[in-house]
């Protein structure tokens, strides 16, 4: 890994060796994220290898002051586990400064799965104790160049992804949703903005970071630039007016983190602020954690569009143990909840902190068997994908052009 341009971890882009200290069991990048450990990535490792800052109890004790409220679960639990400057937009908020929102999706599927929802759960959550703009970019651009996808393909799966992103319950008056096949096109700012990008990035830094190399295509080289410019509030003069100088907070999972280190160094380099990071951890396949969860195998994944009985058969039948081989080892040896899918899947959607301890302790111990496990986690899962399923299908085509005409929103930048 190459040397960091500052103590908070930024890529230095002085020479084109940035991510060659690769660890040895895990690799993680935008494309790929496997582990040889049950457990799954070594997050503290990745840490290190990114150069970013481990969320600790005085940043969550940090959040609850400043908030007056209690951090959401994702963040106590250590879900979203690590950061760059979030102590920066905690201040901006005691200073009445603002920032805004920015998140994406790159749309692969029509059906999202639980794994995406995750960042859209903490950055709603994030919009509204903080009341800030939200910016969503669809990379449709992003996957029509690396999936065996058309253009129209690509657009369409956006659309639908949309959906899925609305019936999260995001404000329209106070997020504006974007194709890039169709917003780029439309407002020269933002464009203007990746060309900015692209001048400051040189191919042999892009091969460092990115692992680019003399037989990728073109538009794959340049997409970087595209990512980066969201970063911006230059990038939306119908939100920002002529604004340049308003930060951004990015919730992401951290294998997006490569192109938002090439953007950090961008910045001040074009007289933009750095865009902050708060990073989340891989929501595991149903198969175990060695791998996160994948759109494209239908069977390591529960989408958004499952019926209850679609479901309860995936955990049953595909959900990873952590339990003994026999009913007698499990009692007399407990299960293990580090690698119990069930269990872990309840580290993200079961809310009540006290009820999750109690299950940890007791299947620990081995009183509480793997079947039962899952029966709590089917009884957590069901009834909220298929309110999910109720809110997408009161997502209207109208709906979906408010969200993605560019405009105005609530608030006043002067």
């Amino acid at each position: 890994m190459t040397e960091l341009s500052d103590k908070m971890g930024d890529v230095s882009l002085n020479n084109g060796s940035v991510d060659s200290d690769v660890l040895p069991d895990d690799i993680v990048d935008p494309w790929n994220v496997t582990s040889s450990s049950l457990k799954g990535v070594d997050y503290d490792k990745l840490i290190k290898r990114f150069g970013s800052s481990k969320i600790d109890q005085e940043l969550i004790d940090r959040f609850e002051k400043v908030l007056g409220r209690p951090a959401h679960h994702l963040l106590r639990r250590g879900i979203f586990f690590s950061h760059r400057d979030m102590h920066t937009i905690l201040s901006l908020h005691e200073q009445k400064k603002p920032f805004f929102l920015y998140t994406g999706r790159g749309p692969s599927s029509e059906a999202m799965h639980l794994g995406h929802l995750i960042p859209f759960i903490f950055t709603k959550w994030l919009q509204d104790v903080f009341d800030v703009p939200l910016v969503v970019q669809l990379t449709d651009d992003e996957k029509f160049l690396w999936k065996d996808l058309t253009l129209e393909k690509a657009h369409e799966l956006a659309i639908e992804n949309a959906k899925d992103i609305i019936a999260c319950g995001f404000d329209p008056e106070k997020t504006f949703i974007f194709s890039d096949l169709e917003y780029i096109g439309q407002c020269k700012e933002f464009y203007w903005n990746m060309c900015r990008v692209q001048k400051c990035v040189t191919f042999n830094q892009a091969k460092g970071i990115f692992g680019f190399n003399d037989s990728t295509w073109i538009g794959k080289i340049s997409f970087p630039a595209i990512q980066a410019s969201p970063s911006f509030s230059s990038s939306f003069p119908h939100i920002f007016g002529s604004r340049k100088d308003i930060p951004c907070l990015i919730p992401c999972a951290i294998d997006q983190d490569p192109y938002f280190r090439m953007t950090r160094d961008v910045a001040p380099r074009i007289g933009c602020p750095k865009p902050a990071l708060i990073h989340s951890s891989f929501f595991p396949a149903l198969q175990g954690a060695m791998t996160k969860m994948s759109a494209s195998d239908p069977n390591s994944s529960i989408f958004l569009t499952d019926t209850d009985k679609q479901i309860k058969n995936k955990i049953n039948k595909y959900a990873f143990s952590g339990g003994g081989a026999t009913v007698e080892e499990h009692k007399e040896k407990g299960g293990n909840c580090d690698v119990d899918i069930s269990y872990q899947y309840l580290r993200f959607f079961l809310e009540d902190d006290e009820k999750l301890e109690k299950i940890r302790q007791d299947y620990s111990s081995g009183e509480l068997l793997t079947g039962f496990l899952k029966k709590e986690l089917i009884g957590i899962l069901t009834p909220i994908i298929s309110s999910h399923r109720e809110r997408r299908r009161t997502v209207t085509d109208d709906v979906v052009k408010q969200f993605m005409t560019p405009r105005k929103l609530k608030f006043n930048y002067n």
